[in-house]
């Protein structure tokens, strides 16, 4: 499969991308919880105690993850952003404090809102870029919400994921099944275009097995939809659900798995720092107040005012 350009978007329909927005459950599926308790181990390895960060899209990326980063981070403020009513609604329910509890009055302040430009020390989006019609200006928004030296941590969907999938609708001379996912080393690419500094891509395989065709498309319809422009633009009847479930029956079931069907998952995780904004020095040199404070305390000169 041909990995999309590392300047322009995946294989992703727009409008459709943002009605699955919309119509998504407010929920953590699993393998999301799986995969944010993958990448929080990663955390041990990274010194930087934030002072504030923000977990974007926290109900699909894992609830209980971000119970583990507040433990983990006990002093730190909170962002929790959602981008669409039903996430907001569903994160002030499960997250907000309730009842009498005198422990929450000297708890960090966890706030329900996108964090200020360069608010957080560390940025934590699970399983979300992959959706994106428009993954440059989400990265540069992911950017403009850290401070300088704060970090990224994202993870998404990698290209051989659902590959069983993508090759019995390619043998069956079906439509795509999905949209393309991004290669690990295009995300790298995306990462430096955006404004961040020393980036680190990693990647594994998860194979999830099913013990029929039903509980596999319906987990599946709980991690995202067919966005891809060139699926099929109709309804499907219950002739072909019928033979789609044969055919999964058929391809996927394995001795290795027991006779159970599996599934593919790649998983890309992602770390990369926000760098000191660079002062280039020209016979007329403009350098803003914040530029000025940031350089300053990096113990750096500023270049000489003409």
């Amino acid at each position: 499969m041909a990995a999309p350009s590392p300047t322009a978007p995946p294989t992703i329909d727009p409008i459709a991308a943002l009605r699955w927005s919309l119509a998504a459950p407010a929920s953590s599926p699993w393998l999301h919880e799986e995969v944010a308790r993958r990448m929080e181990e990663r955390l041990q390895w990274i010194k930087l105690q934030p002072e504030a960060w923000c977990h974007w899209e926290a109900v699909r990326g894992g609830l209980q993850a971000h119970d583990r980063l507040r433990q983990r981070y006990p002093k730190a403020q909170v962002y929790v952003h959602e981008s669409t009513p039903q996430g907001a609604a569903a994160a002030l329910q499960a997250l907000r404090p309730s009842g009498w509890n005198p422990a929450r009055w000297f708890a960090p302040t966890q706030h329900f809102q996108t964090p200020p430009d360069g608010a957080v020390q560390m940025l934590w989006a699970n399983m979300a870029l992959h959706l994106s019609a428009q993954p440059m200006a989400l990265l540069a928004q992911w950017q403009q919400a850290l401070a300088t030296d704060g970090f990224l941590m994202f993870s998404c969907l990698g290209p051989d994921t659902v590959r069983e999938l993508r090759e019995l609708y390619r043998s069956l001379g079906w439509p795509v099944c999905g949209h393309e996912f991004t290669d690990m080393h295009d995300w790298g690419d995306m990462l430096v275009q955006a404004g961040f500094a020393e980036p680190v891509m990693d990647m594994e395989r998860i194979v999830l097995t099913y013990d029929s065709p039903a509980r596999l498309l319906g987990e599946l319809r709980t991690l995202g939809r067919n966005l891809h422009p060139a699926r099929f633009p109709g309804l499907r009847g219950r002739g072909w659900q019928q033979e789609l479930e044969r055919s999964l029956a058929h391809k996927l079931a394995s001795v290795e798995h027991a006779g159970r069907l599996g599934l593919s998952f790649e998983i890309i995780y992602g770390h990369a720092l926000k760098p000191a904004p660079r002062l280039q020095v020209r016979d007329q040199t403009s350098v803003s107040l914040q530029e000025m404070r940031d350089a300053l305390a990096r113990g750096k000169n500023l270049p000489r005012m003409i």
